[in-house]
């Protein structure tokens, strides 16, 4: 929908439409809020999302998630399977969910359905959207001018959820850290004979992990992280071939296997900007930080950008006060910067020490596995705030912003 009556109404602008920035836009919208979308439709994906339960709960509050739930699969189980062949080795460990009173630690989806109930969603708000992207983007000490093809727009704020290689970044002259891995992830959708019993399973390899994570019937989505030329050889495998060496790889868990269409492959890294936001721009998702797809961390991460960002800005407007405020920009920034780093630090460490060949980081993994798994309340800690954050906003917690 391009709306263009409500333009001028908009106190934010909300810049990309995967996921993160529709909850965005979504949740200002319901809050109240004048917001306008800019985004070209979505591509295609065919890449899937584990959604753990705090962002489950996110799209529940916001009214989309009874959409998304016939095309999702919940992750009852979590098992880590050390199969990295070498002398130290950790003990297999499987995590459940009712052992600290869920029903599933969250649900995996196809992204495309994922976007398409939201996109729903912001249809159902009749919130006002430019199907375009931007052209360019300014800040100024009163507001943002943001160009599009046919004219331009001016709010008080712009949230950039316009990915690693942002605009909106780079308009606020925010520099960004990056560590590139000698690693690449190749992404596919698979069927398999066997039922994965709502078991996500994650072989540790020497190479990196090997990842089956549930989707609806006998179906799985896979991360396989490899080494470059390892991984492209693989994506260029005929499809009977790359069957059987992912049956091979996943040692037959789940029977015969046959690969569905769309295969992906993605450079692992980690990016994280300097700041999460300046002069009247806000950064979320993976214009924000980007973490490999190690843990189900990256998006989770980026719908709490969204929940914090949409809750500050709605704050701001019900005391009568400037949404795009520095004072606004340094809460958010303030908040969201512990639960990334943290996160980032945790997911560096596991990428590491798989890659290792350093004997006492092998022990020190293998290790803190084994005391995960015969330390109930340790297991039980690490499982609740890996799941649900001890510091959950309000969306996470079932209420509007």
């Amino acid at each position: 929908m391009d709306d263009n009556t409500q333009r001028s109404d908009a106190e934010v602008a909300v810049i990309g439409g995967g996921p993160v920035g529709l909850v965005s836009a979504i949740a200002l919208a319901a809050a109240g809020v004048g917001t306008l979308l800019i985004a070209p439709k979505a591509e295609p994906d065919h890449r899937t999302t584990a959604l753990l339960a705090g962002s489950v709960t996110a799209l529940e509050t916001l009214g989309v998630w009874q959409a998304c739930l016939p095309y999702a699969a919940p992750l009852r189980k979590i098992r880590l399977v050390d199969d990295t062949q070498r002398l130290v080795r950790a003990p297999e460990i499987s995590f459940v969910a009712s052992e600290i009173g869920l029903d599933a630690f969250g649900f995996n989806i196809e992204n495309r359905h994922l976007i398409a109930a939201l996109e729903a969603g912001a249809g159902d708000l009749r919130l006002a959207r430019v199907v375009d992207a931007a052209r360019s983007i300014k800040p100024d000490a009163t507001g943002v001018t943001i160009k599009l093809t046919d004219g331009e727009v001016r709010v008080r704020l712009a949230i950039g959820a316009d990915g690693a290689r942002s605009l909106c970044r780079t308009a606020a002259r925010i520099g960004a850290q990056r560590l590139t891995y000698p690693q690449t992830a190749l992404t596919l959708n698979l069927a398999h004979a066997r039922s994965h019993d709502d078991t996500s399973t994650e072989f540790h390899t020497a190479s990196g992990p090997f990842t089956l994570v549930p989707l609806p019937g006998r179906r799985s989505s896979l991360v396989c992280v490899l080494a470059p030329a390892m991984a492209r050889k693989l994506a260029e495998t005929t499809e009977p071939g790359l069957a059987e060496d992912i049956e091979r790889r996943a040692h037959s868990l789940l029977g015969r296997i046959s690969i569905e269409p769309g295969r992906g492959l993605f450079p692992l890294g980690v990016e994280t900007a300097d700041t999460f936001a300046r002069e009247r721009i806000a950064l979320v998702g993976e214009a924000a930080h980007v973490v490999p797809p190690i843990g189900a961390q990256g998006l989770n991460l980026g719908l709490r950008d969204a929940a914090v960002i949409a809750e500050l800005v709605a704050d701001a407007r019900r005391q009568k006060c400037d949404v795009g405020a520095p004072d606004v920009l340094a809460r958010y920034d303030m908040q969201r910067r512990a639960d990334v780093a943290s996160r980032t630090v945790a997911v560096d460490l596991l990428n590491r020490s798989l890659l290792t060949d350093f004997i006492p980081a092998q022990s020190a993994r293998g290790l803190a596995l084994y005391l995960a798994d015969r330390i109930g309340p340790l297991r039980r800690a690490l499982m609740r705030e890996g799941v649900q954050p001890a510091a959950q906003p309000r969306l996470m917690r079932g209420e509007m912003v």
